[in-house]
This record gives structure tokens, sequence and C-alpha cells, in this order.
């Protein structure tokens, strides 16, 4: 049902944890299956330097978090902002159609952190001026 690399981000997950003054800190929970996703972010001059993750959750949603983080540390802002669940889930080598919803929580999550950056800093992101955090990620 899941792929070896699926398998191999729950059982060993990247990059747990949190940030000590972190430049960027996003939350995101979907209370329907009690899935709840805290990232944090480190920014220095537009890139992410390190990326930590919280995720209560199931081992999708672990995996899709640890898998998000890896593909943004030392991205810039813009190039996290092109991070989908779609690509996430494809990084993972795919998802089963009822796990979706568990990378659209990694997407939202690095989204809400960038906000919150962009908020702390009164900077700009492209992108994030429609994104809402407490939309039902079950709905898009």
């Amino acid at each position: 049902m899941y792929s070896e690399k699926v398998m191999e981000h729950f059982q060993n997950p990247r990059n747990v944890g949190e940030i000590e003054n972190a430049d960027g800190v996003g939350e995101v929970g979907n209370p329907r299956c009690g899935d709840i996703m805290k990232m944090y972010l480190k920014i220095e001059d537009g890139i992410i330097i390190d990326v930590k993750f919280k995720t209560f959750g199931c081992g999708s949603a672990i995996a899709s978090s640890s898998m998000a983080t890896e593909l943004i540390k030392g991205k810039t802002i813009e190039e996290a902002m092109e991070i989908t669940n779609k690509k996430v889930a494809e990084a993972l080598d795919g998802l089963p159609p009822i796990k979706m919803h568990c990378s659209v929580l990694a997407e939202q999550a690095i989204k809400s952190a960038l906000l919150d950056y962009s908020k702390k800093n009164n900077i700009h992101i492209d992108g994030l001026d429609d994104f809402n955090p407490d939309d039902d990620a079950h709905h898009h």
C-alpha cells in the first residue's frame, strides 16, 4: 500500500524538532483526521537555511512533512512556494489516494510558515495573497 520511500521517511523522518527563534512558524491542522503539522523555518537572504517540523498524525502525514522539509531545505522562498502536494507525493513515489490530504497539509504548513515570515518581516511573497491556512484542506 505504501511505497518504500513513504515507509522510510515514516520510520526515519528528517528534520524533526523545532527551531528556537524561527523566522517563520506555520501550524496547520485537519480537525477531521486529527493531523496537526507545525513547521519552523530559518531564513537568511531569502534562502531557507534550516527547516524543522513536528507532526501529530498518521504515517503519511509524517512522511509528507519529512519529504516536504527535504524539498525546501536550501531553497529560495520562491522555490519553496512552488512545492505542491503533488510534488511532495511524487517525491514519495506516490501516496494512496485516501492519504493525499496528508501531503496537502505539508504544502499548507510550508505556506503558513512563509506567511508568518512575511508578516514578521513585512515583506511581500508572491502567491501568498490568496493563501488562507484556515481553509479546510479537503475542499481544495
